[in-house]
């Protein structure tokens, strides 16, 4: 059995290899998992964007010069060296772009078990776990492209929701008004923020996104405000505010930390504007802060226990995903695309950000798919 991997040049995303390898032989205690889908969206591209800053790539080591970008998808176990891991069984985590991985069970439990390999030792456990959808309450069968796709995104909303709720939104406003400017406001991850920010009283929720796609902002409902890039000017500059960056475009930061005198805080969460990407130093107003969403699981974990959270996240997960994937009218469509060259394809057109927002992409990379 060979194995298919898809990788990229770490200092030039668009440069993208298919190698097929001889699988190896698998060691006492590990497992092989065939990966049969995961989801490709801009958050791939943001972990490749940031993968040496926030440590993507140490997740499934390349040769030099070379990354694997990991995702998140479903796989079922094709062979087994560890006495309670059975084959067949299916396991939704953080897999590489590939059709099969080896993995390192340890810390079992019904729900799951933790990679344990040594190079992910020292990475944050969030990414490390694998859940078994036997036992997992977000899984259901006919949604698996939905929990591929917007799943992790969502819970990053979530967090990015609460995180700022839990900051009391920076004071944006003394009577309780506050202003939300949201960047790249097609993206998944940006309307799942907005979505939870517009049940919130007091929040006027700005989606800021291109002029293609200004009219999928628009008709999203969950933005009270959708404007264009070049729009900036319909915004008051004195107007007390939060930017909640997606887009990493360093032009718009810098343009927003200008013109708006009372930005309260600027939060960083990714890169979809890849080839627009740069610094965030010398800027007027607060400091860009890099959002880390696994340090706001830990924190509410601490709080709140394991258990309270997740019943908080599968509420909030339902209520979303009954309106995003709503069949009258959808946020969300799905194209599959089966193969390695087919898998190919969908990565240079979502890398290249021309892709239409209503689309997700679930891919398998498995020999023989077509």
């Amino acid at each position: 059995m060979n194995t298919i991997e898809l990788l990229v040049r770490k200092d030039q995303l668009a440069r993208v290899e298919l190698r097929e390898t001889p699988a190896i032989p698998l060691e006492e205690g590990q497992v092989r998992l065939g990966v049969e889908s995961f989801a490709l969206t801009a958050n791939n591209i943001t972990y490749a964007a940031f993968g040496e800053a926030m440590n993507y790539w140490r997740f499934y080591p390349a040769e030099e010069g070379w990354g694997r970008i990991p995702a998140w998808g479903f796989a079922s176990v094709l062979e087994s060296r560890h006495p309670e891991i059975a084959p067949g069984e299916k396991f939704y985590g953080y897999y590489p772009m590939s059709s099969s991985v080896v993995l390192l069970p340890h810390r079992l439990s019904a729900k799951g078990f933790m990679d344990g390999a040594e190079h992910r030792a020292q990475l944050h456990s969030v990414y490390n776990a694998y859940l078994r959808c036997s036992h997992d309450p977000f899984y259901t069968p006919q949604t698996e492209g939905a929990q591929a796709l917007l799943r992790p995104l969502f819970i990053t909303s979530w967090l990015i929701d609460d995180f700022l709720a839990d900051n009391d939104f920076f004071a944006a406003n003394a009577d309780g008004h506050s202003t939300m400017l949201l960047s790249s406001a097609s993206s998944k991850t940006a309307y799942g923020t907005a979505f939870q920010l517009a049940q919130r009283a007091g929040i006027e929720v700005v989606g800021l996104t291109s002029d293609a796609n200004l009219g999928f902002c628009q008709g999203l409902g969950c933005y009270h405000r959708a404007l264009s890039y070049n729009q900036l000017d319909q915004i008051a500059a004195a107007t007390p505010c939060v930017y909640i960056d997606f887009a990493g475009n360093a032009d718009l930061r810098r343009n927003i930390h200008s013109r708006f005198g009372n930005l309260r805080y600027s939060s960083s969460i990714g890169g979809t504007h890849v080839t627009q990407l740069g610094g965030a130093k010398d800027l007027p107003g607060p400091r860009a802060t890099l959002f880390f969403a696994p340090a706001q699981i830990k924190k509410r974990s601490t709080e709140w226990g394991a258990e309270r959270l997740e019943q908080k996240l599968l509420q909030a997960w339902h209520g979303f995903i009954v309106k995003a994937c709503d069949a009258t009218s959808p946020w969300l469509v799905f194209r599959h695309h089966r193969g390695p060259e087919a898998a190919k394809v969908a990565y240079l057109e979502v890398l290249s950000g021309n892709t239409d927002p209503r689309l997700g992409h679930v891919l398998s990379l498995a020999p023989g798919a077509a």
